[in-house]
């Protein structure tokens, strides 16, 4: 598509006219849950690739070219290979995605199969990058270090903030079945394994659940005080509203993203969410001198959407997306091989980015300088407290 505006140069040159279709837009597909119960955080996540493009057409767009984006709804994986090859008929040049695991899982073969870069700028499932996919490349930090990063956290953060340790915590680790859940429990585990904490429990539940009290009972009679929990925004929520009927009132609680993340979920829990710790891709509360680019990416929503953004979603997928799109400009070509080597050169420093995240691609095309921050929830807000230079407070404990 870029080499369009050279033939149509040339054409000029000659005295030939040049019809609108010579100069065509380059064509990208967008495939994320748009409708059904991942749609909030699905909505969220396309914000953030839809800003970095509008604000790359208004600077001129791609080497020239504007970009336009085709939208494709998919509520689950079934969906999401129907709806990503409906994409790849349509000589879209690469396609982006996809908030949840299960539907990047679904939808990167089809364009691994088709040659077409897939840019994810947001599932987390470890396994998606460990198929040795040619043209698939990952932005953000997946499930290998999420589980590593909450427990670190506890260990060294949370743990001896409120004067509890090894001896005296008893964790139990819950999780949504789907690929992130699963992921993220089991490197949960195996890092409270090694550094020697008691794991009492492991407990997989379906996201769709409308009951988790017995999975609460198994909590309770097990003695556990330490929950770490992986969900999506209901499951999140129907956790502390049968925890607090049942009374079960563990000391800590730190999620992994999700739901936890969410400012509708604070709201819908109340007063329960205070004091309660959650890692997860940086969020639009973090200190704007160690993020450049932040000033403008808020009002650029706000300007858009006419509010604040909902979660770190948003803000990640539009730091990913400002930087394939950056790889692809500098490609200076559709074509995939091309592509994948613009990408796999491409580097960014820690701190140079609208959300602090630096770029370093391994050969797997996992972005491997990307990383999880601890938050809190402190009176109805989500408080970045780590890392030191993107923070903007303190955490609070309760001490034991």
């Amino acid at each position: 598509m870029f080499k369009l505006k050279k033939v149509a140069m040339a054409f000029a040159a000659c005295g030939v006219l040049v019809t609108s279709a010579a100069s065509a837009d380059v064509k990208v597909g967008a495939v994320y849950p748009f409708s059904g119960a991942l749609a909030l955080l699905g909505q969220e996540s396309f914000r953030g690739l839809e800003l970095a493009v509008n604000e790359l057409n208004e600077a001129g767009g791609l080497n020239g070219e504007k970009i336009t984006v085709l939208k494709a709804d998919a509520v689950d994986p079934t969906q999401a290979v129907s709806e990503t090859k409906r994409l790849t008929s349509q000589d879209v040049a690469a396609v982006f995605g996809s908030y949840a695991s299960g539907i990047s899982y679904a939808a990167t073969p089809v364009t691994e199969l088709a040659g077409i870069p897939y840019f994810e700028l947001g599932a987390t499932a470890h396994k998606i990058t460990t198929r040795n996919y040619k043209y698939l490349f990952r932005s953000n930090p997946n499930t290998a270090l999420y589980g590593v990063s909450v427990v670190n956290a506890l260990h060294e953060t949370i743990a001896p903030g409120t004067g509890m340790n090894k001896e005296n915590i008893v964790i139990g680790i819950i999780h949504e079945d789907g690929p992130y859940g699963t992921d993220v429990a089991a490197t949960e585990k195996q890092r409270a394994g090694e550094l020697g904490y008691k794991v009492a429990e492991v407990l997989p539940y379906s996201a769709k659940t409308v009951d988790l009290s017995s999975l609460i009972l198994r909590l309770k009679g097990a003695g556990v005080n330490v929950v770490l929990h992986t969900a999506y925004q209901n499951d999140a929520i129907l956790f502390f509203s049968q925890a607090k009927a049942a009374g079960f009132n563990p000391d800590i609680i730190i999620g992994a993203g999700g739901g936890y993340s969410l400012a509708d979920t604070a709201k819908a829990v109340g007063a329960g969410m205070n004091g309660v710790f959650d890692l997860d891709f940086p969020q639009s509360s973090i200190n704007p001198e160690g993020a450049p680019g932040l000033k403008k990416f808020l009002d650029a929503y706000q300007a858009t959407y006419n509010s604040g953004p909902q979660s770190g979603h948003s803000l990640a997928n539009y730091v990913g997306a400002k930087a394939f799109l950056e790889a692809m400009a500098n490609a200076n070509s559709t074509d995939a091989d091309k592509i994948r080597e613009a990408v796999l050169a491409y580097k960014k420093p820690a701190g140079s980015t609208a959300n602090g995240w630096a770029f370093a691609f391994g050969e797997d095309g996992q972005n491997n300088a990307s990383t999880f921050y601890l938050m809190q929830w402190q009176d109805g807000k989500l408080v970045t407290i780590a890392p030191e230079n993107l923070a903007l407070g303190k955490p609070i404990f309760n001490k034991k």
